[in-house]
């Protein structure tokens, strides 16, 4: 801030003549000068009545501002009263008069003259002091309180009387005020001025001559007021003195000086003091009347003396901001013509009768939550027109909001915000400036001000929770609704507005948009197509909510979506397995007894919870009184002994369910073989004709068989001996080494699902024979099942029959002896399997002759 500092350069005018011309009288001139920062103040001097658009001063180079600041900030005068002088023109930087200046109405008799008012700036706010000091011109006559004074002075008064005369009144000051009184003739009287110490001058008459009435009655004076000004402005007052018969005594004062004090707004009527006078003279002449004399206006309008008693009052408004003190001159007369003048000082007493004003000078009704503290919102100005103590202002705002009030300047305060602002916890806030004075009662005024915080995207939408679960029924239609998505964002409007997006995986091999969708407007899932819960039980995605600020901010939720089984799979029979080109029968011996395990019926549900729980039914049976099956097991078990007389074949129908809602089911035939023999069990289960006639070319037939049996072998034994080479070397790789030995299930033997499975069932049947055919036996292991009968259409021999035919068989001279090992192994969807392994060729061809033998007896036999 800079200050501008005046130095008066107009010459002196102490001899100024007559002769100058009118308009060259009074010369002004203004030298502004820059000086040093101090307070942010700038001062210039006009002469007054100057016309409007008259050039005041550079402002903007005074004050080190750039033109292009001054309308960038929206540059502005602020002024207290309603009247504005001056005006600003932004674009020159300069100030010019805006209405015509009278310094007599703006300051009366105080000098020197000025008015201040303050040019502010906006962003930043800046503030200057700007104070014009309004010179005066001699534009004002000096004027007398009358035309005409009529005096009546008694014949017989001495020389040397004195005779006051009411000054005359000039509203100029310094050099255009009244500088000389004048009286015209000379002839009696001479004029004598005395200065009071209040600027004021006393003048009065003194009696040169002393007066005859007998030569003449009557005189006629002139007294002429001049002032000093350029050009010369004088007043005029005739003086009419009527000389009367001698009065010897003139009235005395009590005291020459008197002092009173009142108070400020004192009613109408209130008794100041009162003055006294004595005259030694008796009757009329020593009746001694008051008069205020020689007073301002002001002092007249506001007090008045009672004529006979003296007694003064208060007739007007005293205000103690106008002014502090009055002199008062009472003049003391009697009928004689004789005065005696008495001051009377009166001190105004100031009263706490002003109520502290406040001026929003700038104000910014929004600030942004992501203020600094000390950001300026407001500048207020305060103002208390009372004294001293009544004077002094506190301003201060109330405490339950984010700023705080800093002074500036005298008289101004800033408000700045005191912490961090947040627009969620408060939207905004009310102000409540206060000032109070410090008199007794102190008075106080307050104002409100609403400052609203405009929102920062500073919130990222939440949603209710991080992580979200729903089921969803598989089998569900394409755009289907799962659920809806919310998240809210704590900002406001735009910043507020929040999208909602999927991102983007693979789930399976399969991206995520093609399984579920979400709305980016009101963040409802969708699922894209219909859900498999035996391809997916259960898949996770995120979902990114955003908002549209500036940066957008986003938070993102997890989102699970479990999918609910329906019973949409009926179960499925894994054994014993239904083939279309054999029969598979089990056999049960007629020696069974009660609770004999004929086979165990195995499904699978692919479903899962209660639409994989599984209960087994006999649906049909030849013989409902014989066999039953497990429920939750499907085990089939004879309920009663086994006797001669029950059909060799038995045929079961099971029925296996589901307990889905509705309920899906498999029916699987089981065929039963109720024999102690092979050969009684093909009786019944061979269906297949054969021809009664021998086959001539069957020579031809059992050769070809042979070389292809030969084959056959052959590669067999190769293949087990490089299995066997395989697994020595296998095993001696594991015996070396530290991995755990992970036994092997067969495939689709796996529990499925988490549900009901079953485990793989083996079937070891050991046939060993030796040299005495006698000693030949058959083993069957009962590891997990039953004996498993394999019936093939092709072949109608059975290896009970083979066992029989001792003539093919039985061979005493055999040097070797010789051990089959069938193993079977059932396993999902195949049939049983049985692997014949002979050690010598000639048996083999011994089994093919004897089977083919033993095929066409069984046909004879059955035709």
């Amino acid at each position: 801030m800079q200050i501008i500092r005046l130095f008066n350069c107009s010459s002196s005018t102490n001899d100024m003549k007559s002769t100058l011309g009118r308009w060259q009288a009074l010369v002004v001139i203004l030298c502004l000068l820059k000086l040093s920062s101090v307070s942010g103040q700038a001062r210039y001097s006009i002469p007054e009545e100057q016309a409007e658009g008259s050039f005041v001063g550079n402002i903007a180079r005074d004050l080190g501002l750039d033109v292009a600041r001054l309308i960038s900030g929206k540059a502005r005068i602020i002024t207290k009263g309603s009247r504005q002088y001056v005006d600003l023109n932004r674009d020159k930087g300069t100030l010019v008069i805006k209405e015509r200046i009278d310094r007599e109405e703006l300051c009366g008799k105080t000098t020197p003259c000025s008015f201040s008012f303050e040019v502010i700036l906006e962003n930043p706010i800046q503030l200057y002091r700007v104070t014009v000091e309004v010179i005066d011109i001699n534009d004002n006559s000096p004027s007398f309180p009358k035309d005409e004074i009529n005096l009546k002075i008694v014949e017989s008064v001495a020389s040397g009387t004195r005779f006051s005369v009411e000054s005359a009144d000039d509203p100029d000051v310094g050099i255009n005020d009244i500088k000389k009184y004048i009286l015209k003739p000379l002839h009696n009287f001479r004029l004598e001025v005395q200065s009071q110490p209040d600027g004021s001058r006393f003048i009065e008459m003194v009696l040169q001559t002393p007066l005859d009435r007998e030569k003449e009655e009557t005189h006629t004076l002139v007294l002429i007021a001049s002032d000093g000004g350029e050009p010369h402005r004088s007043g005029t007052v005739r003086i009419h003195i009527t000389v009367l018969d001698a009065n010897d005594n003139a009235p005395v004062c009590s005291q020459p000086v008197y002092k009173a004090d009142v108070k400020e707004n004192s009613p109408e009527g209130t008794v100041v003091t009162a003055v006294s006078a004595t005259d030694a003279d008796k009757g009329v002449n020593g009746e001694v009347t008051f008069s205020i004399a020689h007073v301002a206006k002001e002092a007249k309008q506001l007090f008045a003396v009672n004529v006979k008693t003296g007694e003064i009052k208060v007739t007007g408004k005293l205000d103690f901001e106008k002014s502090k003190s009055y002199q008062l001159n009472v003049q003391a007369s009697d009928h004689g013509g004789y005065t005696d003048t008495c001051k009377v000082i009166v001190q105004v007493i100031d009263e706490n009768d002003n109520i502290p004003s406040i001026h929003l000078m700038s104000f910014s009704n929004s600030i942004s939550e992501d203020s600094p503290p000390g950001t300026t919102i407001a500048v207020v100005n305060v103002d208390d027109e009372d004294s001293d103590g009544n004077g002094i202002v506190k301003c201060s705002i109330n405490s339950d909001v984010p700023f705080k009030i800093e002074s500036s300047l005298t008289g101004y305060y800033t408000i700045v915000t005191d912490n961090f602002l947040d627009r969620e916890s408060v939207p905004d806030y009310n102000i409540t400036i206060t000032v109070s004075d410090q008199g007794s009662p102190p008075l106080t005024s307050s104002k409100n001000i609403n400052v609203k915080v405009s929102d920062v995207n500073d919130n990222p939408p939440k949603f209710s929770q991080s992580e979200y679960s729903k089921t969803v029924p598989e089998n569900n239609s394409p755009g289907f609704s799962v659920f809806a998505l919310s998240a809210r964002d704590a900002d406001w409007g735009q910043n507020a507005r929040v999208s909602y997006f999927l991102e983007e995986k693979e789930i399976n091999g399969v991206a995520v948009s093609s399984l579920v969708s979400v709305n980016s407007e009101n963040g409802v899932v969708h699922a894209v197509r219909s859900l498999d819960y035996e391809q997916i039980k259960w898949f996770d995605f995120n979902v990114t909510a955003r908002d549209a600020g500036s940066p957008p901010l986003s938070s993102v939720a997890t989102v699970r979506i479990i999918v609910q089984d329906q019973n949409d799979n009926p179960p499925q029979v894994l054994y014993p397995v239904q083939t279309g080109g054999s029969v598979v029968a089990e056999m049960v011996p007629r020696s069974a007894d009660v609770g004999y395990l004929v086979t165990k019926v195995v499904a699978v549900d692919v479903d899962s919870g209660q639409n994989a729980w599984l209960s087994y039914k006999l649906q049909k049976a030849t013989d409902r009184a014989l066999f039953e099956v497990g429920s939750q097991n499907g085990e089939i078990r004879t309920i009663r002994q086994v006797s001669d007389k029950d059909a060799v074949k038995q045929r079961l129908s099971v029925i296996v369910e589901d307990n889905g809602q509705p309920s899906r089911s498999a029916t699987v035939i089981v065929n039963v073989a109720v024999a102690d023999s092979f050969p009684e069990v093909l009786s019944e289960f061979s269906d297949f004709p054969h021809d009664k006639e021998y086959n001539d070319n069957l020579t031809f037939y059992l050769v070809l068989a042979l070389a292809v049996v030969s084959f056959l072998f052959i590669s067999c034994l190769v293949v087990i001996i490089s299995v066997k080479i395989y697994r020595w070397r296998q095993s001696r790789i594991l015996y070396h080494s530290n991995l755990p030995v992970i036994p092997y299930y067969p495939p689709r033997y796996s529990d499925t699902l988490g549900t009901t499975g079953t485990l793989q069932h083996v079937y070891n049947y050991e046939v060993c024979r030796t040299t005495d055919s006698r000693k030949s036996d058959c083993k069957f292991g009962r590891g997990g099942s039953q004996n498993v009968l394999i019936m093939d259409p092709s072949c109608s021999g059975t290896m009970q029959r083979m066992q029989s035919e001792k003539s093919i068989l039985d061979e005493p001279d055999s040097p070797l002896e010789v051990c089959f090992s069938i193993y079977y192994s059932l396993e999902t969807y195949n049939a049983p399997v049985i692997l014949y392994v002979i050690s010598d060729i000639t048996l083999l061809v011994k089994v093919i002759f004897s089977a083919n033998f033993l095929n066409l007896e069984g046909v004879s036999q059955e035709n």
